[in-house]
């Protein structure tokens, strides 16, 4: 189970006590934001993308889509986002759980800047019920993020 994974990972981390799992689904940025009770916005969302034959996740703002012009010139290709079936052997976590963390090696993560103006956000853990509030330090150091990147504009 996916949320094992990320609960084992976190327990290295110190922090898996922070791990919040809900009797209702969050597989969605606006069940998600329900189930915490926040903002759609302060979801941190993982999109999944084809980038050079590799995996690459950015996750952004829950408030957000990716900006087609702006992914181009970062990447050099085309947003290609994965398939609902690809998303679990190529992440390591399934669609409505996929996060940044305890994911496959070769899986690339980039943050959007999106998220810098909020001081805490929630990505999910790996299930289609949890998540973690995190601080934008401990997202980007949590995440291994491969660094911070614009690639999305307002929905």
């Amino acid at each position: 189970m996916s949320i094992q994974k990320v609960r084992e990972y976190f327990t290295e981390k110190g922090i898996a006590d922070r791990i919040r799992e809900f009797e209702i689904s969050s597989a969605t940025v606006a069940l998600a934001a329900k189930a915490l009770g926040c903002e759609e916005c302060r979801i941190a969302k993982s999109l999944s993308f084809h980038v050079d034959g590799g995996v690459v996740l950015v996750v952004a703002a829950g408030d957000v889509k990716i900006d087609n012009p702006k992914y181009k010139a970062q990447f050099g290709t085309k947003a290609k986002m994965l398939a609902f079936e690809e998303a679990e052997p190529l992440i390591g976590h399934a669609v409505g759980g996929v996060c940044p963390f305890a994911v496959n090696p070769g899986v690339k993560t980039y943050l959007d800047v999106s998220l810098k103006r909020f001081e805490t956000v929630f990505p999910a853990c790996g299930s289609s019920n949890s998540a973690i509030e995190l601080s934008l330090s401990e997202l980007e150091e949590y995440s291994a993020s491969s660094g911070w990147i614009d690639v999305c504009k307002p929905m």
